[in-house]
């Protein structure tokens, strides 16, 4: 532990404990006496309100003022960071992650580690993949360094891309991957599926003027169309996951009549699809007529 790391971990334990004597602080660091005194010195000329206190049960203590004031975080606060990382670590799987979530428990109460949430994500073979593809676009963004690589459009065509990537964004279950493309000029959202056999290039680039005005501008989710839909009471339960409960109207037919959002394009198509015999979809009518070509396109297949 080096001596920056070790005057934080003082702190830390100064804002959970009155008073600790310079010999405890010895042991848990495993060094001198004369360097916690040279730490409490250089913690009192950085304006952390450092006293001592002589005697038997003396040691250093932090001054009240401080803790209510100035107190980084409670125990509740750290589970709640715990829990959130928790759900990216399994989305996101780094060292970083983990180092992160190993030092924020090593700050709780080993007695209060039994969290109440708990999350759980299909450990999907793809997931492996994506999470290289991943770690060269962190890098690639870190250091500011093009990235070279294939892509392929929905339709199946390849093409070759040198990207300057600036911002990466995870969305319902996809990550993307937001940069500046040299070939089409432009600014690109691209789909870390779609994208192979890519790497980071020796070339560094310097960030464009522009690209704060494309922050607010990003935008990864497509257009949305509302449709009502003849919904059966076992898939009550997902509507309302997605959508909430004033999405759903009861009906005398058994049967529920729900006021959804889904993208306007194949995805939406697939969605619907997966709830099955389940729902119904009855307006807007050329909404209606659209799908129907869908699922018939599907039967096709199996024809």
């Amino acid at each position: 532990m080096d001596k920056v790391e070790r005057l934080i971990s003082i702190i830390m334990i100064l804002l959970k404990k009155e008073v600790v004597s310079t010999t405890e602080f010895s042991q848990i660091f495993n060094v001198s006496k004369r360097t916690i005194l040279r730490d409490m010195e250089t913690l009192s000329l950085s304006n952390i309100p450092i006293y001592s206190v002589n005697g038997v049960k003396g040691g250093y203590g932090l001054m009240d003022e401080y803790k209510v004031d100035k107190r980084l975080l409670s125990s509740s606060d750290l589970q709640n960071i715990l829990t959130a990382l928790g759900g990216l670590e399994q989305i996101l799987r780094t060292e970083e992650v983990e180092r992160t979530i190993k030092k924020i428990e090593a700050m709780v109460s080993p007695l209060s580690l039994n969290s109440s949430i708990q999350l759980s994500f299909y450990d999907w073979e793809g997931r492996s993949e994506i999470l290289e593809t991943l770690k060269t676009c962190q890098e690639s963004i870190s250091k500011k360094r093009l990235v070279s690589f294939d892509y392929t459009d929905k339709d199946g065509a390849v093409t070759n891309r040198m990207v300057e990537p600036y911002e990466l964004h995870f969305s319902e279950s996809s990550w993307y991957l937001k940069g500046f493309c040299l070939h089409r000029q432009g600014y690109r959202t691209f789909k870390l599926s779609r994208i192979d056999h890519i790497t980071m290039d020796e070339c560094a680039f310097h960030p464009r003027d522009d690209w704060s005005e494309q922050v607010h501008e990003a935008n990864y989710l497509p257009e949305f169309v509302t449709i009502k839909a003849w919904i059966s009471p076992s898939i009550k339960d997902q509507i309302i996951e997605r959508y909430g409960r004033r999405s759903i109207e009861d009906h005398s037919s058994g049967f529920l009549l729900a006021t959804i959002y889904v993208p306007q394009n194949r995805m939406g198509f697939q969605l619907l699809a997966s709830f099955g015999t389940h729902l119904k979809v009855v307006e807007p009518k050329t909404y209606v007529e659209d799908f129907r070509n869908y699922l018939y396109q599907m039967m096709e297949n199996y024809s």
